[in-house]
C-alpha cells in the first residue's frame, strides 16, 4: 500500500529565505509571533478562575490583589521609560486592564456581572492591538521604509526626522535625512553626531553629516562602521613616477579604502583652481611622514621644480636633497629665497600672459610650438622654452614667519597661483599668534593631522568641523590620521578621515633612488625663473649648493666649473702675451717672494690714535663689505650683520644704518618686507 503523499511547497520566511516546509508549517511559522498576546489573555482568564476558587469573598485577598495590580501597572510604566511614548502607554493600559479584571474575577468570580462579557470582548481587543502593533513595526523596519533607524534618531533628539534613500556600499552607509520643517535645521544634526556615534557604539570620526547646499533641513549622513586605517602601510615608492604635476598626488587612503589624493595646479577644463597647501599637526601626529608623502609625490613628476627651506637642517628631507633645485636651512638663505620668490612670481606671470595662458597648464611646461600659445605678434609659433611648475616649500614655517613677518607669505600666496607657483607651509600650530588671519586665508588647502582639541578651529574650516571632522580626538595617539581639504576633492570627503603612508628606515633607500632619478630626469629650471632669481639675489641663487648623495657640489647657472687643466692653462696664459702688464715684465714668476719688511703689517687706512678714515675711505670699506657678503651669497643684510665690521673699523650701529640707507638711495640695496633688513642688488644689476 502506497504511503500518503504530503504536499510541500517552498515558502519564504520573513527574511526572504525559503523554508522548504508544508503549508501548515508555514502558517504556524507566520502565526507564532502573534501568539503571545492571545496566550496572555487565556492565561489571565485561567488565573481568574483559579483565584476565585481560593480567594472568593476574601477581604484580605481583595486588598492584596488591588495593591498588586497598582504596583504592577506602576512598574510597567517605570520600566518603559526608555522606550517610545506610544509603547510605554500601550503597555501600561494593557497591564492595568488585565490586572483589574483579574482582581475582580478572583473576588467575585469570572462570570459575575459583566466580567465575562468584558473578558470575551476586551481580551481579544487587547491581543489584536498588540498583533497590529507587531505588524506595523515589521513594516516600519523594512529597508524600503527606512524606519529601522527611527528609534535611534529618537534617542538623539531627531524623532521627527525622515530617512530617505539609503545607499549601502562596502564599509560605508549613506542615508538622506529630511528634518522637521520649521522645527529643525542641519545644525541640529551636527550637534548630535557625538551622541549618535555613542548610540551606534562607534568613534565620533566614523560619522559625518553633509548639509544640502540648497536646503536648511536636508542633508546626507555617512556612517563608516569599520576603521580601515588601523593597518600601517609603509611607503614603497611614488604612485606615478614620470607623470605630470597636474596628475593627482596620492598620499594615502581614506577610511573606506579609497585613495587620498590632492592636486596643486589648476585645471580650467575641470573648473579647479590652483592651490597652496597648509600642513598642520602636533608633535607625534605624523605630520613629518605626511609631508614626505606629499614631497615624494611632487619630485616624482617631470614638470616641476622645488625650492625648500627647512630650519631643521633637512632632518627629514636629507635623502631627497638632490631632487631640489634650491634648498636652504633657514636664516639668510631663506630670506634670499623669499626675496627671489617675490621677484620670480611677476616674471613668470608676464611670461604666461605673453604666451596666452590664464594659468599654468601642462602645455606651458614644454617648448612652445603651438601658435595658440605664441608670444610673437604675427601669431607664428615662437619656440620659447617651457616653464615648469614651481613648488616653494617652507618647513617648520613658524620660524620663518617670525623672522620675515606675515606680509611676505601673504603677498606670495595671493599672487603665486596665477604664476604656476604653489606655496606649501608646514608648521605644528597655525594659530593666530603663529600666522596672521590674512596669511591663513591665503592657504585654502589644508592637510590636518592630530592636534590639541583647542586648535581644531585653526586647522580646519568651521563647516568641516560641523560636518563631523575631529582631529583633536586623535592628538598624537594615531600618527598619520588626517583630514584633507583641497580643491578638486568632493566636499563630502572633507570630514572623512584618511591616513598617510609611514616612512621607516627601509624607506630611505627608496627615497634616495627617487632623488637620484629626479636629479637626472626632472625638469630644468626655465630661463625666466633663473634670470629673475639671479637679478634679485645674485650669488645666493647662482652659487646655491646642489646636493648629491656622495657629497656636495656648488653649481653655477651662469659659468661652467673650471677643471684642473683649465686652471693650469689659464695660469700659463697670465704670464705671457696680452695678459702681461709692461711693468711686470722683469718679474720672475718662479722666484721666491721677498721677506717681511718694516710697515708690512700696518693697517691699510691706519689705526693709530686720533686717526679716522675719511668719508671716501669709509665708503670704499663699506662697498668692500657688501661685495664680501655678495660673494658669499648672503644677499639679505642688516645692521646686525655688520657688528664685527663695525667693531674692527670703529663705527657705531647708527653710522652703519645711515650707510645702508645711503646705499639704498644709490640703488645698491633694496628694502625688504622686514624692517631693518635690506637686499643687496647684484653688482651687475646695480650698474
Amino acid at each position: 500500500m502506497a504511503g500518503r503523499k504530503h504536499t510541500t511547497i517552498d515558502v519564504l520566511d520573513d527574511h526572504g529565505g525559503s523554508t522548504g516546509g508544508t503549508i501548515t508549517a508555514y502558517l504556524l511559522h507566520r502565526a507564532k509571533p502573534h501568539l503571545p498576546p492571545w496566550l496572555g489573555v487565556a492565561g489571565t482568564g485561567l488565573a481568574g478562575v483559579l483565584g476565585n476558587l481560593r480567594w472568593a469573598d476574601s477581604a484580605a485577598a481583595g486588598a492584596g490583589l488591588t495593591l498588586a495590580s497598582v504596583a504592577l501597572t506602576g512598574a510597567t510604566w517605570w520600566i518603559g521609560r526608555n522606550t517610545s511614548q506610544q509603547r510605554r502607554l500601550h503597555s501600561a493600559i494593557t497591564v492595568a486592564a488585565g490586572s483589574a479584571w483579574l482582581t475582580a474575577a478572583c473576588l467575585a468570580g469570572p462570570t459575575a456581572g459583566p466580567l465575562d462579557d468584558l473578558f470575551l470582548m476586551g481580551g481579544p481587543v487587547l491581543a489584536l492591538s498588540w498583533n497590529v502593533r507587531l505588524a506595523m513595526r515589521r513594516t516600519d523596519d523594512s529597508p524600503a521604509a527606512g524606519g529601522g533607524d527611527k528609534g535611534l534618531l529618537e534617542k538623539v533628539g531627531l524623532a521627527r526626522a525622515a530617512i530617505g534613500a539609503t545607499k549601502i556600499e562596502p564599509n560605508r552607509v549613506t542615508a538622506q535625512i529630511a528634518l522637521e520643517p520649521g522645527e529643525q535645521t542641519t545644525e541640529d544634526v551636527s550637534k548630535v553626531l557625538p551622541r549618535l556615534a555613542s548610540a551606534l557604539d562607534l568613534p565620533t570620526t566614523a560619522l559625518r553629516f553633509m548639509p544640502n547646499a540648497d536646503s536648511a533641513r536636508r542633508g546626507e549622513l555617512v556612517i563608516v562602521p569599520e576603521d580601515m586605517l588601523g593597518e600601517v602601510v609603509e611607503y614603497d615608492g611614488p604612485s606615478n613616477l614620470g607623470g605630470s604635476i597636474a596628475d593627482p598626488l596620492v598620499i594615502g587612503r581614506y577610511d573606506d579604502g579609497s585613495p587620498l589624493m590632492l592636486w596643486l595646479p589648476g585645471d580650467p577644463e575641470q573648473g579647479r583652481n590652483a592651490t597652496h597647501l597648509l600642513i598642520a599637526g602636533g608633535t607625534g601626529s605624523g605630520k613629518g611622514d605626511g609631508a614626505l608623502n606629499v614631497l615624494t609625490e611632487i619630485v616624482s613628476r617631470t614638470d616641476v621644480n622645488v625650492w625648500l627651506s627647512d630650519p631643521k637642517s633637512f632632518q627629514d628631507f636629507r635623502p631627497l636633497l638632490p631632487a631640489f633645485d634650491w634648498a636652504e636651512e633657514g636664516g639668510a638663505g631663506t630670506e634670499a629665497m623669499v626675496e627671489a620668490l617675490q621677484a620670480v612670481i611677476p616674471a613668470r606671470t608676464r611670461w604666461l600672459g605673453a604666451h596666452r595662458y590664464r594659468q599654468w597648464t601642462v602645455q606651458a611646461a614644454g617648448r612652445q610650438t603651438d601658435p595658440a600659445h605664441s608670444c610673437r605678434p604675427d601669431g607664428s609659433a615662437c619656440g620659447c622654452e617651457g616653464m615648469a611648475f614651481l613648488v616653494a616649500w617652507f618647513e617648520e614655517a613658524a620660524n620663518t614667519l617670525r623672522a620675515l613677518g606675515d606680509d611676505a607669505f601673504t603677498g606670495i600666496a595671493q599672487e603665486a597661483r596665477a604664476a604656476g607657483v604653489s606655496l606649501v607651509v608646514s608648521l605644528q600650530r597655525p594659530s593666530y599668534d603663529q600666522m596672521s588671519t590674512s596669511t591663513r586665508a591665503s592657504l585654502p588647502s589644508v592637510l590636518a593631522f592630530g592636534c590639541d582639541p583647542r586648535d581644531e578651529g585653526f586647522a580646519l574650516p568651521e563647516s568641516v568641523l560641523d560636518a563631523g571632522a575631529h582631529p583633536g580626538a586623535w592628538g598624537n595617539r594615531r600618527p598619520g590620521y588626517c583630514y584633507l581639504v583641497s580643491a578638486g576633492i568632493p566636499e563630502d570627503r572633507y570630514p572623512a578621515p584618511g591616513r598617510t603612508r609611514q616612512f621607516t628606515t627601509r624607506s630611505m633607500d627608496v627615497m634616495e633612488e627617487l632623488a637620484d632619478w629626479a636629479a637626472a630626469h626632472g625638469a630644468p629650471v626655465d630661463p625666466v625663473t633663473v634670470k629673475a632669481a639671479e637679478a634679485t639675489v645674485g650669488n645666493a641663487y647662482t652659487h646655491r649648493t646642489h646636493h648629491t648623495h656622495n657629497g656636495l657640489a656648488v653649481a653655477s647657472t651662469t659659468a661652467p666649473h673650471l677643471t684642473a687643466v683649465d686652471t693650469v692653462e689659464e695660469g700659463e696664459e697670465m704670464t705671457e702675451g696680452t695678459w702681461l702688464d709692461a711693468e711686470d715684465d722683469a718679474i720672475d714668476p718662479d722666484a721666491d717672494l721677498p721677506g717681511d719688511e718694516a710697515g708690512d703689517d700696518a693697517p691699510l687706512f691706519g689705526q693709530e690714535k686720533g686717526y679716522k678714515p675719511t668719508p671716501e675711505e669709509a665708503r670704499v670699506l663699506f662697498e668692500e663689505a657688501l661685495e664680501e657678503f655678495e660673494t658669499a651669497g648672503r644677499m639679505i643684510v642688516g645692521p646686525k650683520d655688520f657688528s664685527d665690521w663695525c667693531e674692527t673699523h670703529g663705527y657705531s650701529r647708527p653710522w652703519i644704518s645711515a650707510r645702508l640707507k645711503d646705499a639704498a638711495l644709490d640703488g645698491r640695496l633694496e628694502p625688504t618686507n622686514q624692517t631693518g633688513r635690506w637686499r643687496i642688488v647684484p653688482a651687475l644689476a646695480a650698474a
